[in-house]
């Protein structure tokens, strides 16, 4: 138990010497880098725009669906689309054939568009 003892008066005196001369060096040094730190934090925290909830504001107006009806298709093509598939961006107003349902498309010969997702295959 003696030796235990020692120890333990050997390590006190040796943080009781450091403390005396560079405590307060230590303490200076740990208070600065505390300040500076607390300063940016500060900083970060002023330059970041204010947070504010407000009610979105609703459309006017629903859209509507395409006038023509669920699908379209070209008078000189063999695949029907979406209105909103790309191909169907491609018909001309003129060329334009609308259907109320795929059903009615695929009655009339035309097939559904491979390159228009969703689209019973």
């Amino acid at each position: 138990m003696a030796s235990i003892t020692e120890w333990r008066l050997k390590i006190k005196a040796g943080i009781a010497h450091l403390a005396g001369e560079w405590g307060l060096i230590i303490l200076v040094f740990l208070l600065a880098f505390a300040s500076f730190g607390l300063g940016r934090l500060s900083a970060l925290r002023d330059s970041q725009p204010p947070i504010s909830v407000t009610i979105a504001p609703t459309e006017a107006e629903p859209r509507a669906m395409a006038a023509g009806g669920l699908v379209v298709a070209s008078r000189s093509g063999s695949a029907y689309y979406y209105p909103w598939c790309g191909g169907a961006s491609n018909i001309s107003p003129a060329n334009t054939v609308w259907f109320n349902s795929e059903a009615a498309a695929q009655k009339a010969g035309y097939v559904p568009a491979k390159n228009c997702k969703g689209l019973a295959q």
